[in-house]
């Protein structure tokens, strides 16, 4: 086994309410065997070192501050400049180098940690020339072992067992034995709960909303050290804060309230969530003064490592927000019904093809499409694109709203005059697996529910140009069969 020792999270960082071993969240992305003893946070890395490219390389990485750990290994959040800076400030004297120690037991670890933290030199032979005061359980017997000449650990061991038992007890030996690595030493690991759900008390009372995102960043900061622990990333949020005052101007007052955020893709970069809650908690009002928040994760989804690469930036490339964060940075300043996002949907039918929904919203791509659909068959059709879909070259640029009826004179559709085909037919014929519509309620043309069965042409004249237009199969009249749907750019 091979131990990392390093100082533990100071307590005073951590907002009141959390769990007393939350600090050590953020060590779980390295190893899952995390402990707490004493003074220190203890790491065992025999299983996992190799995936950081070895022990030098994951001791280089533990003595970076977290803002740069984050950014070299490319998995987690980003520290941003200005917005950003506060998430991750607290964790960044964590893996001071100086204050590092390996071994291959974790009390050798931490003896050498307290000695590196006192300012003392290692002794040459580890670990028999350790002061006997690193061991935590010798400390009620030092006094009497230093007046017996005895003030390392080798020379403890050297002492007679029986005589050791019988004047201090079983358990000095017992931890020098855990010590040494010959007996089994099993610390209480650190464990991250199933849920995030954390309440903290405020230092002092807010009175505005913004002043909420200054409060909740040591949450953020949990939050981000629970999903690396987890390998997630968040999809929803919720942010709620208690009033200090039950009844306000004689009006009763709910004890909490609070905003939902949504995230288009799983998120582990914090910075970005807190950028989100700032322009989401600038157009809220808090109904009387705040004295405690509380965040829990209603929605969490797997993360992928992005894939670096192999080329380095060149010196005027910079780094930006990713598409779906700056929407969702847009929908929150602006409101989410005035900025929208596109979705591509696995339908044939060309109104059906793709879908508008703001962004962050997981009920808009499934309240329309194919999710709606029950058939099997319909959730096992492939999804085509025009990408991928060799009829798309004969696609129109624009779709008209709705498919536009086309008056027909001597058994040709027209439009402005009559028109001619210049391609075409290409058949669409989808929607079955969909409930079709009530009697009556069907409109010709209308392909939003159920089969739709039609042929496409382009068409053409000398005053409306290049059109895309269909014959609807499921109409027994011809003069009520032909439908405008497109125009060609």
């Amino acid at each position: 086994m091979h131990w990392i020792a390093l100082p533990r999270p100071v307590d005073d960082a951590l907002p009141q309410g959390l769990p007393a071993d939350a600090g050590a969240w953020w060590a779980l992305r390295f190893s899952p065997r995390v402990a707490l003893i004493d003074e220190a946070l203890l790491i065992e890395v025999s299983t996992t070192a190799r995936l950081w490219g070895g022990l030098p390389a994951l001791l280089s990485l533990l003595q970076r501050p977290a803002a740069r750990r984050d950014e070299e290994e490319g998995d987690g959040a980003k520290a941003s400049e200005g917005e950003g800076e506060g998430v991750v400030e607290g964790d960044a004297a964590q893996a001071d180098a100086a204050l590092q120690a390996p071994a291959p037991t974790a009390l050798q670890a931490l003896a050498q940690l307290r000695l590196l933290q006192a300012g003392r030199p290692l002794p040459q032979r580890l670990p028999h020339d350790l002061p006997l005061r690193t061991l935590t359980d010798v400390l009620p017997h030092a006094l009497q072992l230093e007046h017996m000449g005895c003030r390392t650990w080798g020379a403890l061991r050297a002492l007679p067992r029986a005589g050791v038992v019988r004047r201090f007890g079983a358990g000095l030996l017992r931890t020098l034995d855990q010590a040494w690595g010959d007996v089994p030493h099993q610390p209480r690991w650190v464990e991250l709960p199933e849920r995030f759900a954390m309440e903290a008390e405020l230092p002092a009372l807010v009175e505005s909303a913004g002043a909420l995102v200054w409060s909740a960043r040591r949450l953020l900061q949990a939050l981000q050290h629970w999903l690396q622990g987890r390998h997630q990333g968040v999809l929803a949020l919720r942010l709620e804060w208690h009033h200090h005052l039950r009844r306000l101007d004689g009006v009763q007052l709910q004890p909490w309230d609070g905003m939902d955020l949504r995230t288009a893709e799983p998120a582990q970069e914090m910075a970005h969530v807190q950028r989100l809650l700032a322009e989401r908690l600038a157009h809220c009002r808090l109904s009387a003064p705040v004295d405690r928040i509380a965040l829990r994760v209603v929605q969490t989804g797997p993360v992928l490592s992005g894939s670096a690469s192999l080329l380095p930036p060149g010196p005027d490339e910079a780094v930006g927000d990713a598409w779906h964060e700056l929407q969702e940075r847009w929908a929150a300043r602006l409101g989410a019904g005035r900025v929208q996002a596109v979705q591509l949907h696995a339908d044939h039918r060309p109104e059906r093809m793709q879908a508008w929904h703001a962004p962050g919203d997981a009920s808009g791509p499934t309240a329309t499409g194919r999710a709606a659909s029950t058939s099997r068959a319909a959730d096992a059709m492939p999804a085509q694109t025009a990408a991928t879909d060799p009829r798309a070259a004969l696609w129109p640029t624009w779709l008209t709203r709705v498919p536009q009826p086309l008056q027909v004179q001597r058994h040709r559709p027209c439009l402005q005059g009559p028109l001619g085909f210049l391609a075409g037919p290409q058949r669409f014929e989808a929607g079955w697996w969909e409930c079709a519509a009530p009697a009556g309620a069907r409109q010709a043309g209308d392909g939003t529910r159920g089969l739709a069965r039609r042929e496409y042409f382009i068409a053409h004249n000398d005053a409306v140009g290049a059109v895309w237009i269909f014959r609807d199969l499921l109409q027994t009249q011809e003069s009520c069969a032909w439908f405008l749907h497109g125009y060609f750019g």
